[in-house]
């Protein structure tokens, strides 16, 4: 029979991390293990690691959710894993970063308990793949030193936040990037701070940069409104927060239809895991949206998941993946950052947690 526990886990920033939602210093995750009763030294590892004010499963007390959500799983007595995976998925407009956890989990546990979750060049440290150079909020001056750093280090495609710093200055900040550097990639991510009245003119102002796109440039919910944006902006619209509040089908089907946005930055800790982001790239490409997959300040665990399974869905694109250097107690692992990209070398060792503090 299958089993499911959970353990907390509390992740400690290098220096405070400025978000579009306070300064972070510390995070807490749940590591979730998956067992056979019949082989409980053989282990699956996954991560379930909600952000507050963001994720749908944010608030309230996530660690008694979570030994509900296992409980509630032992008491089914899953013998097969195709069979468990499929009581996860129902759980995901609810539980979107436990199932992720559950997801990884038992695939982890289906493939060898070795944290291979995917069998590809990528996770056989035969390949690397790019990863976009990601700026933290600061001030001018600081912004521009790590672009600097970034782009030396060898980043082609560098991501901001916006919406922080009156938008003369960010424009201007924007322009001496553009002029020292032409064939650099900027992705812009405004966190919903730009007010429908002036979302337009500011996109209108940012179109002679190049700029490949912005993200979510007006609060969620603005279907109407991100619409006239999709169909009338120079530069090229995503949606993120956008996608966290859909809890259906044809939720997700409505969204799409109507707003018609040109990227998704696809995120599998808020959207529930790897087969329902799957669902959302399936349902982007049937109407030529373009797709990003973004991180989400995961431990090193769910970060080798999330990258393996990029590996394994192909394609050119740069995505938007962490490196695991934000944190002073992050988990030794094969993953590391070559220049811009990402590699695993297997001959690494993976050092986790005792599993004596899970709690079932």
């Amino acid at each position: 029979m299958l089993h499911l526990a959970v353990m907390p886990y509390r992740l400690h920033f290098r220096k405070p991390a400025p978000t579009s939602r306070g300064i972070l210093t510390t995070r807490t995750i749940w590591f979730v293990h998956a067992w056979r009763s019949e082989a409980p030294e053989q282990v699956g590892w996954g991560e379930s690691g909600p952000l507050p004010g963001l994720s749908r499963d944010g608030s309230g007390d996530f660690g008694l959710q979570a030994k509900q959500f296992c409980a509630q799983f032992n008491d089914a007595h899953f013998d097969s894993i195709d069979e468990a995976q499929r009581w996860v998925q129902q759980a995901i407009w609810d539980f979107p970063a436990l199932a992720f956890g559950a997801e990884m989990a038992l695939r982890d546990l289906h493939t060898g308990a070795q944290r291979r979750w995917w069998n590809t060049p990528f996770t056989r440290g035969e390949q690397a793949f790019p990863t976009h150079g990601l700026v933290w909020m600061d001030d001018i001056d600081g912004i521009l030193q790590q672009i600097e750093t970034k782009i030396a280090a060898g980043f082609t495609v560098i991501k901001l936040k916006i919406g922080a710093l009156p938008f003369d200055q960010e424009l201007a900040l924007l322009r001496t990037v553009r002029n020292a550097h032409p064939d650099v990639e900027i992705r812009l991510d405004a966190n919903g701070a730009f007010s429908p009245a002036e979302a337009l003119d500011r996109l209108d102002a940012l179109a002679p940069l190049k700029i490949a796109f912005v993200e979510q440039p007006v609060q969620t919910g603005m279907w109407g409104v991100l619409a006239d944006l999709c169909r009338c902006s120079p530069v090229p619209i995503a949606l993120d927060e956008e996608l966290i509040a859909i809890r259906s089908p044809a939720e997700r089907d409505a969204l799409l239809s109507i707003v018609r946005p040109q990227f998704l930055i696809i995120k599998p800790t808020l959207l529930g895991g790897f087969a329902a982001s799957e669902e959302w790239i399936a349902e982007a490409e049937m109407r030529s949206i373009r797709w990003i997959i973004n991180s989400l300040l995961e431990s090193n665990l769910g970060l080798n998941a999330i990258c393996q399974w990029t590996s394994a869905l192909g394609g050119t694109q740069i995505h938007g993946l962490g490196t695991g250097g934000l944190f002073t107690n992050n988990l030794p692992s094969p993953l590391f950052l070559n220049g811009n990209c990402l590699q695993v070398d297997p001959s690494l060792p993976w050092q986790l947690p005792d599993l004596a503090e899970a709690d079932e």
